[in-house]
């Protein structure tokens, strides 16, 4: 009879675990499509406000709207390629920052453009062991 109840008392507890575990992964995933949906709004907001100025809109269509810029940032002593929005990881590099001539890592500290595929192409295999 004991081990009944505690047979009883194990799968309750098992069960309490993965619903606790389920509701968790729903609040997760709901969470980050809703973070998802306000990046994206604020971005389709700061594109139409710089279209509705003439002069901002003119200064955009250079290199700024282009897709193939990237930035070169120091990330735990590394150099790691970001796109043009300066949040999105590109590519992680096995190139170590401290191991650059300093005028570069002063550069890659700031945020070193990179304006095309090209250019960064060029780099990585200069740099790269």
């Amino acid at each position: 009879m004991k081990n009944k109840y505690g047979i009883g008392f194990f799968a309750a507890a098992i069960i309490l675990m993965l619903v606790l575990t389920g509701a968790y992964q729903l609040t997760y995933y709901k969470a980050r499509e809703r973070a998802a949906l306000e990046k994206e709004e604020t971005r389709e907001e700061e594109k139409a406000s710089a279209a509705e100025t003439p002069d901002e809109a003119v200064a955009a269509e250079g290199e700024a709207l282009k897709e193939d810029a990237y930035y070169l940032m120091e990330v735990n002593g590394y150099v790691v390629v970001y796109l043009s929005d300066k949040e999105t990881p590109f590519e992680y590099t096995d190139i170590p920052y401290d191991e650059l001539p300093a005028l570069l890592r002063e550069e890659i500290r700031n945020g070193k453009y990179i304006e095309s595929t090209e250019a960064l192409y060029g780099f990585l295999e200069n740099y790269s062991s």
